[in-house]
C-alpha cells in the first residue's frame, strides 16, 4: 500500500515527518487540555510538517494546513464523534503495543523502526483478536476493560473481572511538555502573525 509522503500547499510540495512516533507526539499534545487551543494546533502542525510553515509565505495557509494535518493522523478517514469510554491509550498501552507487534509480527520490535503512522495503525488493527485463544495481549487487555458486567451472576467471576479491570484501567493523562525550540517557532509565529497570545487566555 502507497501512504503518503507528502502534502501540497500553495504549490509547494512539503515532505510529512511520517515516523508514528511524530504522529503519537501529535495526539497527545491534541488531547492536552492545557495548552491553548491555537498554540495545540501550531505545534502539530510544526511537528508534522517543519520549520516551513513558519515562513512568511506561509502564515496565510495555516488553516489549510491544520485540515491537512487532521486528515493525516486520522488516516484520511471522516473522524466520527465517540461518547464511549476509550479502550486505549497511545501511551499508557505502548509496551502492549510493542509485545503484540513482537508476537503477531514475526518479532518486530517498534523501538528499532521509524514505521509509517499509517502502516503503523493498519498494523494495530490487524493485530491478533480471536476468542478462539489467538488473540494478542492489546487486544486481550482492550477486551477487559470493554466487557460488561452486567451479566455475570456469579459473584466470584464478577470480582474476578472487577479485580482485572482495575489492574488495567486507563490513568488521568499528564500534562504535554513542548520543547523550547517548539515553543520558540510558535511564539514568532504569533509574532509573524500579529496574534498576542495574552489575549487567547
Amino acid at each position: 500500500m502507497n501512504y503518503p509522503e507528502y502534502i501540497e500547499v500553495n504549490g509547494k510540495k512539503i515532505k510529512i515527518n511520517t515516523d508514528f512516533k511524530v504522529a503519537l507526539e501529535c495526539n497527545k499534545i491534541a488531547n492536552d487540555d492545557s495548552i491553548d487551543d491555537y498554540e495545540r494546533a501550531l505545534a502539530i502542525i510544526y511537528k508534522l510538517f517543519g520549520e516551513i510553515v513558519f515562513d512568511d509565505d506561509m502564515i496565510k495557509y495555516q488553516n489549510q494546513f491544520l485540515e491537512l494535518a487532521k486528515k493525516y493522523l486520522s488516516c484520511g478517514q471522516e473522524i466520527k464523534k465517540n461518547d464511549d469510554e476509550p479502550d486505549f491509550d497511545f501511551e499508557q498501552d505502548m509496551e502492549y503495543v510493542r509485545i503484540s507487534f513482537m508476537s503477531d509480527y514475526n518479532g518486530l520490535d517498534i523501538k528499532n523502526t521509524d514505521m509509517h503512522f499509517w502502516e503503523f495503525m493498519d498494523r494495530i488493527n490487524g493485530l491478533s483478536n480471536s476468542e478462539l485463544g489467538n488473540c494478542c495481549v492489546l487486544n486481550r487487555v482492550r477486551n477487559i476493560r470493554n466487557m460488561s458486567l452486567k451479566d455475570i451472576k456469579d459473584p466470584k467471576e464478577r470480582k474476578k473481572i472487577i479485580e482485572a479491570k482495575k489492574q488495567v484501567a486507563l490513568k488521568k493523562k499528564k500534562k504535554t511538555i513542548l520543547t523550547d525550540k517548539e515553543k520558540s517557532n510558535i511564539n514568532d509565529f504569533m509574532k509573524q502573525a500579529g496574534i498576542d497570545r495574552n489575549e487567547r487566555r
